[in-house]
């Protein structure tokens, strides 16, 4: 059974534009009836030059100019509203598809490329409007002049109608063979393009490494290749128009020419006059224009319906992590955090985290430490519900977090990463980022809280400084006391640091760390760190080993039990 196009899944983008559809059909059935009336006059005007008639030749002719005026006035009208809809259709697919990548989790984008999103939300949205602006503003009208048309012509004579049209059921025919064949080759000339998209995106967000590692030539190969693909893709689609067209032109010509073979039978016969000849000629002529664009519509409706499919796969995602129907608002919080019984495997049969039960309390600080892989960031993860637990619940105050909302979850709960993530925009709008409006005072508070205010004031504009992309003119220290500044203006409840310095230098780390104390106050804090100094005057240290925590306690506590976090401890500070 044949799959149903993904083009009716355009139509409740298309309802909300009924009205602007309806005056852009008006302007099509206003141009359609011109044209008609323009075939007619073509039949007046060859009769009254057939008798010499100097003042119907001139009233025609000034017919003639109103009516192109008239024709023109509603093409107009179609253009512009056609093209509205169209945009406005663009518009809200793209952002429908924005609005709910926001709402995928962390797992999908760990496997996305995000070249790819970015063609989906640019190239293939863009070439879906196109065809949304086609379909009203070519196709409708071309349908309607070849219905109109050809009964005007059955009307003045129908043997040459019948001449004419002879050859459209092998052309409907091949037209089809070839849009199915054009569908097939662009869907894999868009998915080779947006592949070429994600290792542009992939290399120029790691330029630096690549030439740390003299790996231009390496890259330069890996693009040709890929760029060569997609060459190959296209060219297959273009050569594949390329001998449609010769063969539809054909069938044209042949077209044309039995219809004027019948003709001149028709004249000798003397069942057909001159001008009736001329006026048929000019709706036969009337016929080549809607017949090349509806041709080439349909096929770019076969390629553009890969970009539908691609742009509708990306809605048919689901996440994983969803809000229930009747979720609650987290209400301000304490900081009680519990994890009871919490098991995690991002893949069947292979767990990270394994009946993990922690009660932590309001103000406390708890670090995790443990060899890579054993769990720790994933531990924390599952707290701002980047992902759910498998088994067991997480609660903070009591509540469990798959009961309230995700805002008001993640709200309450900040995060400083050992990357910090910069955004286009001034150094104010990154530290309130995610809020439309923020007091000027209180950011800057943030930011001397942070230790970030003695050098934001010393740049050029000061906080209102453009942080360029990724923030790459700001120092690794600097964009970290901002990560702290964006915490410090959220005030949450609850603190995640994962290794927030561990990439730094010692005059950095310094500033990073008398800003984080400060942060740390009074909150419910978990710290990833590989450097156990960090971590020494916490109230509680978890070792995770395996995903299980295999022991708890203080810095000296652990230091007695001379046990693996002992072992940790010695190792670090031998090498030092």
């Amino acid at each position: 059974m044949k799959k149903r196009s993904n083009y009716w899944q355009l139509l409740p983008y298309i309802q909300p534009q009924w009205l602007n559809l309806v005056k852009g059909c008006v302007g099509i059935l206003g141009y359609v009836l011109a044209t008609l009336a323009l075939i007619t006059l073509v039949n007046q005007l060859s009769t009254a030059f057939g008798k010499d008639d100097v003042i119907a030749i001139t009233e025609v002719l000034g017919i003639l100019a109103g009516v192109f005026l008239a024709r023109g006035f509603f093409q107009s009208v179609q253009d512009i509203y056609m093209a509205k809809a169209s945009l406005r259709v663009a518009f809200a697919l793209r952002k429908q598809v924005y609005s709910h990548l926001q709402k995928l989790n962390l797992s999908y984008f760990e496997t996305a490329k995000a070249g790819d999103l970015s063609y989906r939300l640019t190239e293939d949205v863009d070439r879906v409007g196109e065809v949304v602006h086609k379909f009203f503003h070519d196709f409708i009208p071309c349908t309607l002049q070849l219905v109109a048309i050809p009964v005007y012509m059955i009307y003045v004579n129908w043997q040459l109608t019948l001449a004419t049209v002879i050859v459209a059921p092998l052309m409907g025919i091949l037209i089809g063979w070839f849009g199915e064949r054009l569908q097939k080759y662009s869907r894999h000339s868009q998915n080779r393009v947006s592949d070429l998209s994600a290792i542009l995106t992939e290399v120029f967000s790691g330029i630096r490494l690549v030439q740390a590692f003299a790996a231009e030539n390496y890259e330069i190969a890996r693009f040709s290749k890929e760029a060569e693909h997609a060459f190959k893709a296209k060219y297959s689609a273009e050569r594949l128009k390329a001998i449609q067209i010769p063969i539809v032109g054909f069938l044209q010509a042949m077209s044309f020419l039995s219809l004027l073979f019948v003709s001149a039978w028709q004249i000798s016969q003397h069942n057909l006059t001159v001008g009736g000849f001329f006026s048929y000629l000019a709706a036969a002529a009337s016929l080549i224009d809607p017949v090349s664009h509806t041709t080439n519509n349909y096929n770019e409706f076969k390629q553009a319906e890969a970009s539908v499919d691609r742009v509708f796969e990306l809605l048919a995602i689901r996440p994983t992590v969803e809000e229930k129907t009747n979720a609650i608002t987290l209400p301000l919080v304490d900081g009680k955090v519990e994890y009871r019984h919490v098991s995690f495997a991002y893949q069947p049969g292979e767990p990270v985290l394994q009946d993990i039960s922690l009660m932590a309390f309001p103000g406390e600080a708890i670090a995790l430490v443990g060899a890579s892989g054993a769990g720790k960031t994933t531990f924390v993860n599952l707290l701002p519900r980047f992902y759910d637990p498998i088994t067991g619940q997480i609660l903070i105050d009591g509540v469990d977090i798959r009961d309230v909302t995700l805002h008001s979850l993640r709200r309450q709960i900040g995060i400083v990463p050992q990357e910090t993530t910069m955004f286009s925009g001034t150094i104010a709008q990154n530290i309130a980022f995610g809020q439309d409006s923020f007091d000027m005072e209180a950011v800057e508070k943030a930011a001397k809280i942070a230790n970030a205010d003695q050098f934001i004031i010393q740049l050029p504009n000061g906080y209102d400084t453009w942080v360029g992309e990724r923030g790459v003119n700001l120092s690794g220290g600097q964009r970290q006391r901002i990560a702290i500044a964006r915490a410090v203006l959220l005030n949450p409840r609850i603190l995640i640091l994962d290794e927030a310095t561990s990439a730094l230098d010692s005059e950095s780390e310094a500033l990073v760390q008398e800003a984080l104390e400060r942060l740390m106050q009074n909150r419910t804090v978990f710290i990833i760190a590989h450097r156990l100094s960090t971590v020494r005057r916490c109230d509680r240290i978890l070792v995770l080993e395996k995903g299980q925590i295999v022991e708890s306690g203080t810095h000296k506590e652990l230091l007695t039990l001379e046990g693996r976090y002992a072992r940790f401890y010695t190792q670090q500070f031998s090498h030092q």
